[in-house]
């Protein structure tokens, strides 16, 4: 079987930035084994498949290890291929997923994901928690998948060093550290070695959670958004209450095709 495949650079302003994702268009689904062996193969954080359904599509993303149930930036790669290299016609993409619907619309080079909000609690930072980083953070919060650890100033988050072994160790996905920008309205990085990601380059889903926490601390609706990693992303997120707009462009690197 022969299979189409992109990789696409995402939130990138320019190639060899952002966050690499694998898009895989099929045309039915294939067994969860065969989809979890290719993003094992491709060793991205994401892998993105879809499947046209009615008038919108199915999404799904695995990384190397695991099928998780929210990825912004393999969305935003997936409607990147549609727009530009599928022949997708509208401006605006309605995939489906275990999340729900999830709307993504284009304006000139530029994406805008139209994710749910996350709710989130604050929570004890435990020892657990402070033996995560050599960096030690001033307050906790915890949604339904990770946690969020927020510092005290940027300097600390481009330089921060994880401990991943005690991150593997966490009750979640990984761990979202973040503190308010010197560029941009926040910063942020996410670790996740439980997940096969030591450090995700940018993650969009993560950014339903800090645009509310920020925009309350900072007091705004529309947010820019740098994520440290190496890579570096740039977003812009929107806060339009119950919802998130979080946007970026994405660049191509490479289409070929699979065989399996």
């Amino acid at each position: 079987m022969k299979l189409k495949i992109y990789q696409i650079d995402a939130f990138a302003n320019k190639i060899f930035e952002g966050n690499p994702a694998a898009v895989c268009p099929l045309e039915e689904w294939l067994p969860d084994e065969t989809l979890q062996k290719i993003a094992l193969e491709n060793n991205l954080s994401e892998t993105a498949f879809y499947v046209k359904q009615g008038d919108g599509f199915y999404i799904r993303w695995l990384t190397p290890t695991v099928e998780v149930n929210l990825c912004g930036h393999a969305t935003l790669a997936a409607a990147y291929v549609l727009f530009n290299e599928e022949g997708y016609k509208s401006d605006k993409i309605v995939f489906d997923s275990r999340s729900g619907h999830l709307i993504v619309t284009k304006q000139g080079d530029t994406l805008t994901l139209d994710f749910p909000v996350a709710t989130f609690e604050s929570v004890e930072l435990t020892s657990l928690l402070l033996d995560c980083f050599e960096q030690k953070p001033i307050t906790a919060f915890r949604n339904k998948t990770f946690y969020m650890l927020v510092f005290e100033n940027e300097n600390q988050i481009a330089n921060i060093k994880p401990y991943l072994q005690n991150i593997a160790k966490l009750d979640s996905v990984g761990v979202l550290v973040t503190a308010k920008g010197d560029k941009a309205d926040f910063v942020s990085r996410f670790f996740a070695p439980q997940s096969g990601i030591n450090e995700d380059p940018v993650t969009g889903s993560a950014h339903t959670l800090l645009t509310p926490y920020w925009g309350n601390v900072l007091g705004k609706n529309k947010l820019s958004a740098i994520q440290l990693s190496a890579r570096r992303g740039y977003l812009t997120c929107t806060n339009i209450g119950g919802r998130v707009l979080i946007s970026g462009k994405a660049q191509l690197y490479m289409k070929g095709e699979v065989y399996v």
